[in-house]
């Protein structure tokens, strides 16, 4: 019987070890769970957004990627790590069990809310694809509507999008759609650009504290340039359907609450009944579970030991981590089930880019400040590089000279019309199960997926489920 292994998320982490799985182990029967059927760049995702790039070409095709992993549509909701299966929901909404040999956990990360009256029902994250399309539609449209308001009080609340969260997603969104907003007011007749109103509101004293002071001065001064309204050691205290409530008393009236305060783990990592910190998995610096040493984890899911760094610190969530554990995590895997000794994942952080949309961008390469025009240049072709795939950085190297040449589009893809595209819609918080209910879901059993071991496997020679 081949070697079993599941691997859960298909983003950087999760389609790495997949990938290298293959090469390592070309026998092994390898399973990954995850309910879209790409990986998508999650760095570009306030480009798509704001129409510089279509959605297509931040994602890699995963069945274009994978030649001998087997894709399985949907999201994996609970595990037993006892009877080593794990239970998933499949898009068409039907209860499956996989059993595993191995369990590669990478399922990412979530938009992270707060108890904040109104967030959950009024705000728009920008953690997926299908929320970055939704906002550029919701966008737009305020656009369109306010072009034909006669009523000053609407057209001022249409006109004026508040986003809370100044790291990188909150400074990036806010950038690359005040300039998209900016370009395309020319061509509403009835709109005056001045009327346009963008306000980033963030808690702390500067933007991105991770660049250090001067990148985020920098930042500071462009985004004020073009006119947004930065609002410092200030936060979000309510919303409700037509306005916003912030610390320090002022009530602004808007249609659009954009929420990029952070990410949480993926829900599913609460519920397996193993230790966390601070949300996130406790693993080895080798990426093992303690206790449990047929399940590794990595990713933004996972408290990676910083080995580079020292002093009990963890990787931080970002893709260059993630994409760098997932050949750790893939020949740890292949070293487990062969009886041979893991290796520790060990890495120093290249550094961080933001893109500011138009020549500008700040980057902090190998620790050196860059700023305007060498930063954008740094930035583009750093993102072009961990793309990976040439189709997708074809894709993108493509629209970004189009963008250049031809500015922004103002077309709507129309999802308004079903759909409102706030957090309360995308985030599947509720999905998951406790251990005792993973527990009982197994017990009952499912609809297995085809070649796949649905009943409750047994513990066979050096520990593997047989």
């Amino acid at each position: 019987m081949p070697d079993r292994v599941v691997v859960v998320g298909g983003g950087f982490a999760g389609l790495g070890v997949a990938r290298r799985l293959e090469r390592r182990m070309p026998d092994a029967d390898v399973r990954l769970v995850c309910p879209e059927d790409y990986m998508l760049y999650l760095p570009l995702l306030p480009q798509v957004a704001a129409g510089v790039l279509p959605p297509a070409a931040v994602t890699a095709s995963l069945a274009r990627r994978l030649r001998r992993t087997t894709f399985v549509p949907g999201r994996v909701v609970g595990v037993d790590l006892d009877r080593r299966c794990v239970v998933s929901t499949s898009i068409t909404g039907r209860r499956e069990i996989l059993g595993y040999d191995r369990l590669v956990l990478a399922p990412g990360s979530i938009t992270r809310t707060m108890d904040i009256p109104g967030l959950r029902d009024y705000g728009r994250g920008m953690k997926t694809l299908a929320e970055a399309q939704f906002l550029r539609d919701h966008v737009l449209g305020e656009l369109e509507v306010a072009n034909v308001s006669d009523d000053p009080e609407e057209r001022a609340r249409r006109l004026r999008f508040v986003v809370v969260g100044g790291g990188y997603a909150g400074v990036e969104t806010t950038a690359n759609l005040q300039l998209m907003t900016s370009g395309l007011t020319r061509h509403f007749r009835r709109l005056d650009p001045a009327q346009v109103q963008w306000h980033l509101v963030q808690h702390g004293a500067q933007l991105m504290p991770e660049l250090g002071p001067r990148l985020g001065e920098d930042t500071l001064r462009v985004l004020r340039h073009r006119g947004v309204h930065v609002d410092l050691r200030t936060s979000l205290t309510s919303a409700d359907d037509c306005s916003v409530t912030l610390s320090d008393g002022r009530r602004l009236e808007t249609n659009t609450l954009v929420w990029t305060a952070g990410v949480a783990p993926n829900p599913l990592v609460s519920r397996l009944g193993a230790d966390t910190e601070k949300g996130r998995l406790v693993v080895g610096a080798d990426l093992a579970v303690p206790g449990h040493p047929e399940v590794f984890a990595l990713g933004d899911c996972a408290a990676v030991p910083d080995l580079a760094a020292g002093d009990g610190a963890v990787c931080p969530p970002t893709a260059q981590h993630a994409t760098r554990q997932a050949p750790v995590a893939a020949d740890n895997v292949v070293a487990s089930l062969r009886g041979r000794p893991l290796r520790r994942y060990r890495h120093r952080d290249l550094g961080l880019v933001v893109d500011l949309g138009g020549p500008d961008a700040v980057a902090k390469p190998l620790h050196v400040d860059l700023s305007g025009r060498p930063a954008q240049v740094v930035t583009r072709g750093y993102h072009l590089a961990a793309m990976g795939a040439p189709v997708a950085m074809a894709r993108v190297a493509g629209n970004w000279a189009l963008h250049a040449a031809t500015g922004n589009s103002s077309v709507r893809l129309g999802f308004l019309t079903r759909s409102s595209g706030r957090l309360a819609e995308f985030e599947h918080t509720d999905d998951y199960l406790t251990p005792e209910q993973a527990r009982r879901a197994v017990e009952q059993g499912g609809d297995p997926v085809p070649g796949a071991t649905a009943g409750v496997p047994t513990p066979g020679p050096a520990g593997r489920a047989r």
